[in-house]
């Protein structure tokens, strides 16, 4: 009897085994993107300050709605290309100008010197008159003045979404591919921790001296039980984030109708209007009402920084103004919101404390996207996406490693294509990202539709580092190293500094002068830049020795068999 539960156990750890290896190789290079992009994403803030020079100054408050934030809402009109995309759902013509303003918002951190404001616009004869018209721009809170659209903000506007979507929009395609990704993710964890039954021991065992191939093991179990715990957290919060969302939108699908009627029902509990009432009102004093908003906070002990200012059904009767508390000193994003009637500045509500549930649903969303006011937590936030970046690059690389003598012998290709393509996960990712930089600095400021090509430079230059890999591949089939991955790493050591040498020129903003002016932002990215510069050269230094050796224990071999 324990002869056969024996022989049961081994078998379900050679399935757990199957299980992580494989699920691990194919969707790794999703989850890589997913890890190192979420990692960069902790600072996007500050990567979006040295992308656009524009915007180096320090964070500012939400500014003085009657002074700074009307005109530029009055001056906010849909963009052209969202006009055309609106047209084929809209009977008769489009009009020229909108007037009909579903809402106004702005929304900052402690993080943001600019503001982004967001406008919904109703369009008459729309097919379905929920559907609103979109607009937002970015201003400068401190005169108002509207910063160009055609700047990408790389770390917030790219980086953060390529993170959870691929930049994928066609029928949400990114969502769910990274989605899946996450929860084969969770299997191949439980499976991981299935595998070792020595996982304490694991966690102290790194052997560098040793054959490379244990070594590249001892890393990749050390990397993942290390930060075992992150990886669990974030790939399942990241699916509960988007579940009603994207992966279940039940509510707006087959339950629509109930859900709008729950909105009604809620709308009159909470005393907040849920529709237009069709008759036009004024806007009494918003600053007036923010500052009610914030004696109200102070009353209750808290801070009184506003993240959140949002204006339901301007210009209407039924209009309100909410006013929400940012999170600078807790982990939810927003909340504590006090409402207003409009035309009036008279109260309408003040939120409670939420119940268990939704502050156990906002603790878990709040640091999952980390806009809380905790440096030394953001940076273990980028500790252990790169570890997870690291535990996935060993795991490639032992795939192909134990795998490419045989497949040379056998006359396979396997190994070789699974190696092209590490290289352009691991190594091309970090190359496209200095090929973005480097672009962002030398594209000409005035040029047209500059951020697409920033986008180009980025999706151009990771292609490059692919057919390169593909190129380069052809040592692995006669089991050999891939030389692409040492020409990459050159390739980074290169790029990087180019970064930063390219930010002085066009800029002035050299380290010295960010750093004796203390202004984090634009001298943290040079450093990391830098940082990284001397990793990849120490990298392709040792790849390139390694390389050498195993050209000669190769030669050896062919000696021996000829004699």
């Amino acid at each position: 009897m324990r002869q056969g539960e024996s022989i049961v156990f081994q078998s379900f750890r050679q399935a757990m085994a199957w299980l992580h290896t494989w699920f691990g190789l194919v969707l790794g290079f999703v989850l890589m993107a997913a890890f190192f992009f979420g990692a960069l994403s902790v600072f996007d803030r500050e990567i979006d300050r040295w992308a656009i020079p524009s915007s180096r100054f320090e964070p500012q408050p939400m500014p003085s709605f009657e002074k700074v934030l009307r005109p530029a809402f009055e001056r906010m009109q849909p963009l052209p290309a969202s006009i055309e995309a609106m047209r084929p759902r809209v009977d008769g013509p489009m009009p020229a100008h909108y007037d009909s303003i579903a809402y106004w918002s702005a929304y900052t951190t402690h993080r943001d010197p600019v503001l982004a404001l967001y406008a919904g616009y109703q369009v008459p004869g729309a097919k379905n008159p929920e559907e609103l018209l979109l607009a937002e721009a970015t201003i400068d809170p401190r005169d108002g003045r509207v910063l160009p659209n055609d700047q990408l903000k790389i770390g917030s506007g790219f980086f953060y979404p390529l993170h959870y979507s691929l930049t994928l929009d066609w029928k949400n395609l990114g969502f769910w591919i990274v989605g899946f990704s996450a929860l084969v993710m969770l299997a191949a964890l439980v499976s991981g921790v299935v595998m070792h039954r020595k996982l304490f021991r694991e966690l102290f065992t790194f052997r560098p001296g040793k054959a490379r191939l244990r070594s590249v093991l001892d890393l990749h179990n050390l990397t993942g039980v290390v930060a075992l715990p992150f990886h669990f957290f974030f790939a399942f919060t990241g699916l509960v984030i988007f579940a009603s969302t994207y992966y279940f939108p039940i509510g707006h699908t087959q339950l629509h109708e109930l859900h709008e009627l729950h909105e009604k029902h809620e709308a009159q509990e909470l005393g907040l209007p849920h529709g237009r009432a069709g008759v036009p009102a004024g806007l009494a004093n918003v600053d007036a009402m923010v500052a009610q908003a914030q004696r109200r906070w102070e009353a209750r002990g808290m801070a009184g920084d506003v993240g959140f200012l949002v204006l339901q059904h301007v210009g209407d009767a039924n209009g309100y103004v909410s006013v929400y508390r940012a999170g600078t000193d807790r982990i939810a994003l927003v909340g504590q919101g006090v409402h207003f009637k409009a035309s009036t500045g008279q109260l309408l509500r003040e939120d409670p404390p939420t119940t268990a549930v939704g502050r156990a649903s906002e603790f878990l969303t709040g640091l999952h996207l980390q806009h809380f006011r905790h440096w030394l937590l953001r940076w273990l936030y980028v500790f252990g996406g790169l570890a997870g970046c690291a535990c996935i690059a060993t795991g490639f690389v032992f795939f192909v490693e134990k795998r490419k003598r045989q497949h040379a012998r056998l006359g396979s290709q396997g190994a070789r294509v699974v190696d092209a393509l590490a290289v352009a996960t691991v190594a091309g990712m970090g190359v496209a990202v200095l090929g973005m930089l480097v672009a962002n600095r030398l594209l000409p400021e005035a040029l047209p539709a500059r951020g697409d090509w920033e986008r180009h430079a980025f999706w151009g230059a990771w292609l490059l580092s692919l057919l390169h890999a593909a190129w380069r591949s052809g040592p692995v089939a006669r089991g050999l190293p891939n030389p692409a991955w040492r020409e990459q790493a050159w390739a980074i050591a290169v790029l990087a500094p180019l970064a930063v040498l390219l930010n002085w020129i066009t800029t002035g903003d050299h380290l010295l002068r960010t750093l004796g002016a203390g202004y984090w932002p634009v001298a943290g990215l040079d450093l990391a830049l830098l940082v990284v510069a001397v990793i990849a050269a120490a990298s392709a230094r040792r790849l390139g020795r390694r390389a050498g050796a195993c050209s000669r224990d190769a030669a050896e071999d062919v000696e021996a068999a000829h004699a």
